[in-house]
């Protein structure tokens, strides 16, 4: 699959938690494309070791990495501005930063561990989204994509805040569709069933937890990073131009069963 091209090349592309999982695969495959790449994370560690890995041959060094917390309102502005004096502009944003914890039932819930999820993953993406609309308006341009979970659509026990978080992100994903639509931005989200990374290892590391997942999966298995980063460069690219307020769901069958 990595020989798939985009066009994306010269693109302005800002990836939210672009230092492991999902979000540096997407950072490295955008960079292969010699789209210009901005993406932050929270914690500087993690964008030093990011760019290490982005330092290997065959990769642009035009990369733009900012520590950033984006459930904070003028961190989110700053991060903005920084990408808009490097580029000069903003093409694509993928709001990908996302945080599940294994959680209690909702009435046994602790509101700081509630206000932390829903922080981090609607309180974020709607604040990134705000403030690429508004430069996307003035450019008559630009794509938005949210990356949300099929965790939106069933509910499921240890994850019940972070679905309700990923349900928000999807109809906010609706209405700043139909809000922007008449700007020429398209905004779209991708709902992936589990993947295999360090977020979700809690999950999958258990083999009872991981045996009960992937029964419900009817390709057997849970997704690799690459096999999401695909649908998310697919929205963003021209191929998607008459796309917009849709959730692709990638998910191994798990919604059909």
């Amino acid at each position: 699959m990595n020989e798939i091209s985009y066009n994306l090349k010269g693109k302005v592309v800002l990836v939210t938690g672009g230092s492991r999982g999902i979000g540096l695969e997407l950072v490295k495959k955008l960079a292969a494309e010699n789209a210009l790449v901005a993406f932050c994370a929270r914690k500087q560690e993690g964008l030093e070791a990011a760019l290490k890995e982005l330092q290997e041959p065959g990769v642009p060094e035009n990369i733009l990495a900012v520590q950033t917390h984006i459930a904070r309102e003028a961190e989110v502005e700053s991060l903005f501005q920084k990408v808009m004096e490097k580029f000069g502009r903003l093409d694509v944003l993928i709001n990908n930063v996302g945080i599940n914890l294994p959680t209690p039932p909702l009435a046994d819930t602790d509101y700081a561990l509630w206000q932390k999820i829903i922080d981090t993953n609607l309180n974020g993406t709607f604040l990134c989204s705000r403030a690429a609309a508004r430069i996307m308006r003035a450019q008559q341009r630009g794509k938005i994509i949210n990356i949300s979970s099929i965790a939106s659509r069933k509910a499921s026990p240890g994850m019940g805040i972070y679905g309700i978080a990923k349900a928000g992100i999807e109809m906010l994903t609706k209405v700043l569709a139909a809000e922007l639509a008449p700007y020429n931005i398209q905004v779209n989200a991708v709902a992936p069933a589990m993947v295999k990374t360090e977020f979700s290892k809690p999950f999958w590391s258990n083999p009872e937890t991981f045996s009960s997942i992937t029964s419900r999966i009817p390709l057997g298995r849970i997704a690799n990073p690459g096999e999401i980063v695909h649908p998310v460069l697919f929205l963003a690219s021209e191929a998607s131009g008459f796309i917009t307020g849709e959730t692709i769901i990638v998910d191994g069958g798990a919604t059909i069963v």
